[in-house]
């Protein structure tokens, strides 16, 4: 086994470094847009009169170094060349994130947004797999031109993990002779909405409560009668644009289906594994921000005459993170290798442990590396001087959304015992006699 990163890989993290130095650097510390990253980072983000949303000179200044990003070919370096990217594998997403996050706060990749100079967006893998040959010619012209923002409307106010149980409901309902679907309901932490110019619906059009199948997702025009941003709730980390949304007798044509009719979670799935991997290798990268600046701290802090770092009770924690971080870095690595060398719809069945594993332990161990980054920096370390308490407030969310630690353990549980995945042939037609020690094996 080689784990040795391509050469192409390597001299690409060199050269988005050298961007970075070049072209975004100086527009970070321009104009005082350094207020966005230093202490007054949560202030200066946060349109405190405006319901919390983010500042529009904080958007504006995204979207600027993503326009330089773009313009420099790296902004849709993991989109399909057919539809104007460099076709970046997971492995190489998986690789950058960790790299852009391990170099701490900046507008290189501000994790608080999705922000970054390699952008993210499985919306655009989810419109190649999933879209109608009459949905890419009515979207993919706008799609590719950052025209259609989405918000990704599955959680609801009563239902969360338990999507099978959402109470949007969908039904059949004919308008001046076309076809079409009336939506009801409510959806929580349809984040974006505040810029999205379209949402997608998640909502039952048939079979029961707890049916996996009966589930359709539809692409709904945030200009559509009867859908309303209702209010947006404060985070833990501010700003916020995750609101409430409502559906009221809200009508699409047949044409807003996206995907298969009744088929909407695996849909989902597609989304939350493709952004799973990535999530666990930025919360990788800032894990690692967060122990080697905790290193290089008890190496330079001289309490009682001697160095920090002369101290077990220092040492043994770090050491602890680093082995995590290490072992995370070649399950991640793996499974975005995997998941490359296999059809995109197989990655839910075969690899979804794999990808739980990888997203809750992840974020976890970020949380961790940071509350441990506060300690060992003390008061300066409490301190919005310092990055760590932002890193962790960001990241104590990922243990949330995106699927909670507890509902991915559940996914690793299920493949494990042979609820589902591969093993579930082998596991369930075992029986008493193989495991009876008296038998003799």
């Amino acid at each position: 086994m080689d784990f040795t990163l391509p050469q192409d890989l390597v001299d690409y993290l060199a050269e988005l470094d050298a961007f970075i130095e070049a072209k975004i650097k100086p527009l970070e510390n321009a104009d005082d847009n350094i207020r966005f990253f230093d202490h007054r980072r949560e202030h200066a983000r946060t349109d405190w009169d405006n319901n919390g949303l983010p500042r529009h000179e904080w958007e504006a200044l995204l979207a600027k170094a993503r326009g330089i990003a773009d313009e420099a070919g790296h902004l849709r370096y993991a989109w399909p060349v057919e539809m104007g990217g460099k076709g970046g594998t997971n492995l190489a997403m998986a690789v950058i994130r960790e790299h852009l996050a391990a170099s701490g706060l900046g507008l290189h990749n501000d994790l608080q947004t999705e922000h970054s100079i390699v952008g993210n967006n499985p919306f655009i893998l989810m419109f190649k797999e999933f879209a109608t040959n009459a949905q890419h010619e009515k979207y993919g012209a706008d799609l590719l031109a950052g025209k259609i923002r989405t918000g990704f409307g599955l959680t609801e106010p009563y239902h969360g993990s338990d999507a099978t149980w959402m109470e949007t409901k969908a039904v059949k309902e004919t308008r001046d002779g076309v076809e079409g679907w009336l939506i009801n309901g409510e959806k929580m932490w349809t984040t974006g909405m505040h810029v999205a110019s379209h949402v997608m619906c998640f909502a039952r059009t048939g079979g029961k409560d707890g049916d996996a199948l009966g589930i359709t997702v539809f692409l709904v025009p945030v200009t559509a009668p009867g859908f309303k941003i209702e209010e947006y709730l404060w985070t833990f980390n501010m700003p916020t644009d995750h609101p409430r949304v409502s559906f009221t007798n809200v009508w699409v044509a047949d044409d807003a289906i996206w995907g298969v009719e009744g088929r909407g979670l695996g849909l989902g799935q597609s989304f939350v594994h493709q952004n799973r991997i990535r999530q666990a290798a930025s919360s990788l990268g800032a894990a690692v921000y967060c122990i080697e600046e905790s290193v290089k701290y008890a190496r330079a802090r001289k309490p009682f005459g001697k160095p920090l770092s002369d101290n077990q009770a220092i040492q043994w924690p770090l050491v602890e993170l680093a082995t995590q971080a290490e072992m995370l870095r070649l399950l991640i690595r793996k499974t975005a290798w995997q998941m490359d060398n296999m059809e995109h719809k197989e990655v839910e069945r075969q690899l979804s442990d794999k990808v739980s594993m990888c997203n809750y332990w992840g974020n976890r161990l970020c949380c961790e590396a940071a509350d441990r980054a506060m300690q060992i920096h003390g008061g300066i370390g409490y301190s919005r001087h310092k990055a760590f308490e932002h890193i962790y407030r960001h990241h104590r969310r990922y243990r949330i959304t995106e699927g909670s630690e507890e509902i991915q353990m559940r996914k690793v549980a299920a493949f494990l015992f042979g609820y589902m995945g591969p093993r579930k042939k082998e596991l369930s037609n075992i029986t008493w006699d193989d495991v009876d020690y008296r038998k003799g094996h």
